[in-house]
């Protein structure tokens, strides 16, 4: 028998974004097949009836629901779309301990028990479930795609590999056996320290002082994660960050391996001046079949598509689901 942990999910709107009138907002939990209670946002258009197409939303790589996810899902639901933004296992509202860790495999399961969660619901058409990845999560979307049959539409919304920054550095500047040898003996050494102390170290969340030689991409992270735009109490990108051990997993394993065999409709919307856009580009090139699509925005950077709403392309999204659907 499923068991769900009681979470202490808070009541009030704490959102980074302004509560949109056209939506109905409550709050769900559900649980993955580790045993890990989720927390989720459930957004609803208001005054549309019958079973309605579904959409899991999350991201960025260590943001909560709070932030761009509860955005997408907001957004998307005031679109015709019953939708749910969650936080991932260990992370924000959600259960698990030890906190603050990932794992690929995990935080697939943890789509996938979104899915669960949405085929079972009475307003959802479990024929119609799409997902939306941001950032790190757009990775672990197509990752889940390998694998979940019941997605009919996966968007990836400027999207980060990250076991392959995790195994090679930014750009492919540490792709070496040298480097990864030293990123392995200083994660395990972590762990020895870790094991000593009784406590899990942080790595640190987006860095504060900002330093004025910073490269664009941190400047651009700081101020979404670190000003009031987008700062958020549970966000480990705002605060102390992942646990250094967290890193095992992702430099231990590459994702992809199958993404030459997903059939689901695929579109990867990335930003021309995004530092990250490389990664989309290449994943893109993995894929097959008519029905995969990469937009790049003119002009626009990686942060662009968290949170602009005068960038993210939603009518094009919303045109990409419900044609593929």
């Amino acid at each position: 028998m499923m068991k769900t942990e009681e979470l202490k999910l808070v009541t009030e709107w704490d959102k980074v974004f302004p509560q949109d009138d056209r939506v109905e907002h409550k709050k769900v939990t559900f649980v993955n097949h580790f045993g890990i209670t989720l927390a989720a946002d459930v957004f609803t258009p208001k005054g549309v009836n019958g079973k309605l197409p579904a959409i899991a939303v999350s991201g960025p790589f260590g943001a909560v629901k709070e932030q761009s996810s509860g955005l997408y899902a907001q957004e998307m639901a005031a679109r015709g779309f019953l939708t749910i933004a969650f936080d991932p296992s260990f992370t924000g509202e959600s259960g698990g301990t030890t906190r603050y860790m990932n794992s690929p495999d995990l935080n697939v399961e943890d789509f996938q028990a979104a899915v669960d969660f949405l085929s079972v619901q009475d307003n959802v058409d479990s024929e119609k479930i799409s997902i939306i990845g941001i950032c790190g999560w757009g990775g672990v979307a197509l990752q889940t795609a390998s694998i979940e049959t019941r997605i009919k539409v996966v968007v990836t919304s400027t999207m980060y590999d990250m076991s392959r920054v995790t195994g090679n550095g930014y750009f492919d500047e540490a792709d070496s056996k040298e480097a990864r040898m030293a990123a392995r003996k200083a994660i395990n050494a972590q762990r020895t320290e870790d094991y000593k102390n009784g406590s899990y170290a942080l790595a640190g969340g987006v860095v504060d002082p900002l330093p004025e030689d910073a490269p664009f991409f941190v400047k651009d992270y700081y101020t979404y994660y670190k000003t009031n735009r987008g700062y958020h109490a549970r966000s480990l990108n705002s605060n102390g960050g992942w646990a250094v051990e967290a890193g095992t997993s992702l430099l231990n394993m590459r994702q992809f391996t199958y993404a030459d065999e997903i059939d689901s409709a695929v579109l990867m919307v990335h930003g021309e001046k995004a530092h990250s856009c490389y990664f989309s580009k290449d994943a893109f090139k993995l894929l097959k079949g008519d029905n995969k699509e990469l937009m790049i925005i003119p002009g626009a950077s990686h942060i662009d598509l968290y949170d602009n709403m005068d960038v993210i392309p939603f009518d094009h999204i919303e045109e990409f689901i419900r044609k593929n659907i």
